[in-house]
């Protein structure tokens, strides 16, 4: 039961190569600061004590600074696995998105590129993703990214932050299923429903915020996950990530700190009384679940990046926050 180096890997339906269980999530990763700053320095630690998926996007700023790390570390190519996302911006023209994004990484290939989100924003603002609107549907940036695909510029496609309901749109003309759907996924937003749905069509599940969001979150101090910590001799967090690990998810979580990076790979094993342990804090109270990753919620507007969750389909809201965000889903759409 003792923690040891994640190596745990998942098969793709498409791509060729397996995605590590464990990846370094690169979202608000420092940028501009040269490969002395806290980002690059994180990064490069990362990879010299065993992280091989590198999870980053256009939004995040920092591809530039990914590219130049990569060429200082002793590591071929064809062992790391790069996933990167065309943002809601670049809705029309994904092959520049992905032209850009790899000349930013210095790469002639990414192993994963995904649609950040299913709704695209003009520069101007205006929304789009829906039939009739001003840009393209989501349905249409996928045939593009199929087209990519073909190229061999992205070796897998997949998405972000999809509903059921989304890919539900979405299989209406695919060719080509995507091969991953990376979503908020934790112990107080299981996604059951969800991960059933995507297995059952191929789609492999990866997990961004898989401890929510910031240092003061409840899941730390979880008494179910501070009970089974202390039984393994482990931490909250790290039970937390193998839940989503045994539950065949790979994950992204984020860390500059040199001890929690090895902390987030070096993973227990749960027994099945774990799981359900985990499983029933939700089960046993479905009233619990929650998103914790906040800052994406625009609370005046009623918003996350321009839709509301009606549109987005998303059945659970951000139910920790001060004001009563779970009330979104019933503004209208």
């Amino acid at each position: 039961m003792a923690a040891k180096l994640c190596t745990t890997t998942f098969k793709l339906t498409h791509g060729g190569k397996d995605i590590p269980a464990v990846g370094m999530g690169c979202w608000r990763g420092n940028f501009g600061d040269g490969l002395d700053g806290e980002f690059p320095r994180a990064l490069k630690y990362c990879i010299e004590n065993g992280y091989r998926h590198i999870d980053t996007a256009s939004f995040y700023q920092n591809e530039v600074t990914i590219g130049q790390v990569l060429k200082t570390v002793n590591v071929d190519r064809e062992d790391l696995f790069i996933t990167t996302k065309m943002w809601n911006t670049q809705h029309n023209d994904p092959a520049k998105a992905l032209q850009e994004s790899l000349e930013n990484l210095k790469l002639d290939y990414v192993d994963l590129y995904l649609m950040h989100w299913p709704q695209g924003e003009s520069a101007d603002g205006t929304m789009y993703g829906e039939k009739g609107g001003a840009g393209p549907t989501f349905s249409e940036v996928w045939a593009e990214l199929e087209k990519l695909l073909a190229q061999g510029k992205a070796k897998a496609i997949g998405v972000s932050n999809f509903s059921i309901g989304n890919l539900e749109e979405l299989f209406k003309t695919a060719k080509v299923a995507p091969a991953v759907n990376q979503v908020e996924t934790h112990p107080f937003n299981p996604d059951f429903e969800l991960a059933d749905y995507c297995a059952s069509k191929g789609i492999h599940l990866t997990a961004y915020s898989p401890m929510g969001h910031g240092t003061d979150n409840p899941l730390r101090d979880e008494p179910v996950l501070v009970s089974i910590a202390e039984e393994i001799g482990s931490t909250p967090t790290q039970v937390a990530l193998a839940w989503n690990v045994a539950h065949g998810r790979s994950i992204v979580p984020r860390s500059s700190n040199p001890s929690r990076i090895v902390a987030n790979i070096t993973l227990p094993t749960l027994q099945p009384k774990h799981m359900a342990a985990i499983d029933g804090i939700t089960l046993n109270d479905p009233k619990r679940r929650t998103r914790l990753c906040w800052p994406m919620c625009d609370q005046e507007k009623g918003t996350v990046f321009g839709w509301s969750l009606d549109k987005l389909l998303w059945d659970v809201g951000f139910n920790t926050l001060k004001e009563d965000v779970v009330s979104l889903r019933r503004l209208p759409a």
